[in-house]
């Protein structure tokens, strides 16, 4: 389906992103992965999915907090490739306190990784995808994107901004083979998620599968984590004919969290 198309994922040597990354990979599509990591690993992992599915895969370690690093990526990957037709903006970081008590510094660093990477990757991807018409964005925000959680300020934000971002973008390129949208996930068991597991075991001394399932119970009705896979094929779809006329909008993926 995705023969000789190119996709950026960002966020993508672990996780959602490269959940997605091999999906698209699977479908055809040459991938240039991004994040971070150790360089062993990193290429244990690319020349993993070229191997597997057939297709060129790079690395490029853009620095996703820094606007013109994001715009160089994909000025490189152009560049390298002759076009671009897939952008998935995955890239992003978590921290979690009071507002009164979030530091100033890891608020920022959140709006740069989890928003801004976004806005500066979508401005440079546009024209080359209008000049192809055909393109497909696909922003990886969150049922936080929808709702909020207590002490995620920068976080829920962050992703709320991603969500309104997406409808402009959609409008904006409505009409010319370019279409802009947002995938809302749930629950999925991230190194992030892990962390906040980990921290509920040890403030309510309860094991691992105990705070595992008062995670999961506060918010997502399935009581089941989303997975990477179930993200990747979300995105294919988008990536697909089927979804031509489905622009600006967002798609929960969340178990019935924002259902509620």
């Amino acid at each position: 389906m995705l023969n000789d198309k190119v996709a950026i994922v960002t966020g993508s040597t672990s996780g959602i992103g490269l959940g997605i990354a091999k999906e698209l990979a699977s479908l055809g599509a040459d991938i240039v992965l991004n994040g971070f990591g150790d360089a062993g690993e990193i290429e244990k992992i690319r020349s993993g999915v070229a191997r597997e599915h057939g297709v060129r895969v790079v690395y490029d370690g853009a620095d996703m907090s820094k606007g013109e690093a994001v715009r160089g990526l994909i000025a490189a990957t152009v560049k390298s490739f002759g076009r671009l037709d897939i952008l998935v903006n995955n890239a992003g970081i978590q921290f979690t306190a009071p507002v009164e008590e979030f530091p100033p510094a890891k608020w920022q660093a959140i709006i740069d990784i989890n928003l801004s990477a976004a806005f500066h990757g979508i401005a440079a991807a546009v024209p080359q995808m209008k000049r192809q018409r055909w393109g497909r964005i696909v922003n990886i925000a969150s049922a936080h994107g929808l709702v909020a959680s207590t002490h995620k300020a920068a976080y829920v934000a962050a992703k709320h901004g991603l969500v309104g971002l997406t409808k402009v973008v959609g409008l904006e390129t409505a009409g010319s083979g370019v279409t802009c949208n947002a995938v809302c996930p749930g629950w999925v068991r991230t190194p992030l998620v892990e962390k906040q597991i980990s921290d509920i075991a040890a403030d309510k001394h309860i094991s691992q599968k105990q705070a595992t399932h008062e995670l999961l119970a506060e918010k997502q009705p399935s009581l089941d984590f989303v997975s990477p896979a179930q993200l990747g094929g979300t995105v294919a779809f988008l990536c697909s004919a089927a979804a031509d006329q489905i622009t600006g909008t967002a798609i929960s993926i969340d178990g019935g969290w924002t259902a509620q």
